[in-house]
């Protein structure tokens, strides 16, 4: 707060995600920050975020994260322009120098959202895969079933809010609306529940517009796959809003879970006695 006579301001950017000239006004005072950070103008250059809209990829939210880079014992290698060529006995060389290291920590990302569901090899009775399903980037209803895979529930799974959210939040919004479904089946005599192809294809095509009206898609960064050679590029979460995508859940459910089908079938009698 400021003294007598004096005045402070704040200015809060709405627009941040999705104006680029907005964007670019946050990005450029991050970039003074560090600048005046970082005492190696080289260095600041290479950590100052140049290549994507600030804030579509994850933030440094640091604890003297930029301040270690002024130590005497830390040194920033730009493996973009100089990359890694192999591992030796003592470290390693890049194309242009060796270092020798006691440790080296391997941080080569991971593939988000949809790795680990296609790495289950799920199939269906017809062979299907989830692997071949989403050959193009993952399709879901609600980020919480796939069409063609039935009575097969999904966390947070893609096209749903969970990474851009609060993951606790989102995870139990997801089991509560599961649980409630299966009680609605249970007290129906219903053993079977499968996402409609129409309606998975509707809300792909929502969350792709949702996406698209952001800077996100701008970003190389593992919300499209980039960190993942050959994987499709496709944003997968949805940045409508966690309100909006609960009021979405909330709506299908009052309305008897609207863009599924359900099924009794010969398993009807022993899932109502469970």
């Amino acid at each position: 707060m400021g003294g007598r006579g004096q005045h402070q301001f704040s200015v809060f950017l709405t627009d941040l995600l999705i104006d680029k000239e907005s964007n670019e006004t946050a990005s450029e005072f991050v970039r003074r920050k560090i600048r005046a950070t970082v005492k190696d103008p080289r260095t600041a250059e290479l950590l100052c975020p140049d290549d994507h809209p600030i804030g579509t990829k994850r933030l440094i939210l640091d604890t003297d994260y930029y301040e270690t880079y002024n130590r005497d014992n830390v040194t920033l290698v730009d493996i973009r322009s100089r990359p890694i060529k192999e591992i030796t006995p003592t470290g390693l060389r890049t194309t242009d120098s060796e270092y020798a290291l006691d440790a080296i920590v391997f941080a080569t990302g991971f593939d988000a959202m949809t790795g680990a569901m296609k790495e289950i090899d799920i199939r269906t009775d017809a062979g299907i895969s989830i692997r071949e399903k989403w050959e193009d980037g993952p399709r879901t209803y609600l980020g919480i079933m796939i069409a063609g895979f039935p009575n097969l529930f999904m966390i947070t799974g893609p096209q749903s809010p969970g990474v851009k959210s609060q993951m606790i939040l989102a995870c139990e919004q997801h089991v509560d609306w599961i649980a409630d479904c299966l009680q609605y089946m249970r007290n129906r005599g219903l053993c079977r529940i499968e996402a409609e192809e129409q309606a998975e294809a509707a809300w792909v095509q929502h969350n792709n517009e949702v996406a698209d009206r952001t800077l996100y898609p701008l970003a190389n960064s593992w919300y499209v796959g980039a960190n993942i050679p050959g994987k499709p590029r496709v944003f997968m979460p949805y940045v409508g809003g966690v309100t909006a995508y609960k009021k979405k859940c909330d709506d299908v459910a009052v309305k008897g879970y609207e863009g599924f089908r359900f099924d009794v079938g010969g398993e009807a009698q022993r899932f109502a006695a469970n």
